[in-house]
């Protein structure tokens, strides 16, 4: 029996077409048609919304006066000028968009099945999914800043800024929850949901995979064409490990500590490489995106 099996039995349903039809009886073509509105209608108001303005942008920026590489993005940034207004304000940021996650969430729900259990986001494996997550972390996230690094060297990477860290003290606990927030939206949804909802349209495990890490790719297209690569690349992992374990907590665990690094060590990063992770000029009407952290 296959690893994935052992760790969630609830994956092994949608791979009988059998109880498929039985579960969509007696709705049957109608139960199908209503999925596919139920997805659109999801991506619309989460990520699917955040990547259709993520490929616009980097079209604008490969459309504008200077070359990629000269421009570039910021990461959580500042919502007002006013201390006690920013934190409120990016406070109900990541309220709202986790309201979004517990959605989908309640949308897998089924009567007498947990969704949480169901796709493996809960505490019932929590030391080993930790490790599985750092072994993500080292697995992508190393890889992932090579990756960068290259792409700014060759001029295909739009130089990515992340929030500078302050005196405050809340700096580092809002950045943190940016991290956990990036995690969850993403892997809920990119994996998730949409691994359950499309192997009940009747799809195939790689064309899951290879769709959702194309869809994850077309989500971090603003940061140039170096992430695209990389979060293909990492869909495609966190896809197959997905398919293996059945679990979602390994993924927003590495997910969550990529960002977290990103997000908390950035300031670090520009004092030791200025050349990769300092500021740039700003090119006039270049434009600056303000998508999700993550």
């Amino acid at each position: 029996m296959e690893m994935w099996q052992s760790d969630n039995m609830s994956l092994d349903r949608p791979r009988n077409e059998g109880q498929d039809a039985a579960a969509d009886a007696p709705w049957g073509q109608a139960a199908r048609t209503r999925r596919w509105w139920e997805m659109g209608l999801v991506l619309a108001v989460t990520v699917g919304q955040s990547a259709l303005y993520s490929v616009l942008t980097l079209v604008r920026r490969l459309l504008a006066p200077a070359p990629l590489g000269q421009q570039t993005t910021q990461l959580n940034p500042s919502q007002d000028t006013a201390a006690l207004w920013d934190v409120l304000y990016r406070t109900l940021a990541v309220f709202f968009d986790l309201a979004l996650v517990a959605l989908v969430v309640y949308l897998l729900w089924e009567p007498g099945k947990s969704a949480l259990r169901r796709i493996g986001l809960d505490f019932r494996r929590f030391g080993g999914d930790v490790g599985r997550g750092i072994l993500l972390l080292a697995v992508i996230g190393i890889p992932g800043l090579g990756l960068y690094a290259v792409g700014r060297a060759l001029g295909i990477t739009v130089q990515v800024q992340a929030s500078g860290l302050d005196s405050a003290w809340w700096t580092v606990p809002l950045l943190v929850l940016s991290a956990l927030r990036a995690g969850l939206t993403e892997e809920v949804v990119f994996i998730g949901y949409l691994f359950d909802r499309l192997r009940r349209q009747g799809w195939g495990w790689w064309t899951i995979i290879l769709s959702t890490a194309a869809l994850r790719a077309a989500y971090h297209a603003y940061q140039g064409i170096g992430p695209i690569i990389g979060n293909f690349v990492m869909g495609v992992v966190f896809g197959w490990c997905y398919r293996r374990w059945g679990r979602v907590m390994p993924l927003v665990v590495a997910h969550t500590l990529i960002d977290i690094i990103a997000f908390v060590g950035y300031p670090l990063a520009v004092g030791l490489w200025p050349g990769l992770f300092g500021p740039v000029p700003m090119p006039t009407g270049t434009p600056t995106p303000t998508p999700s952290a993550g």
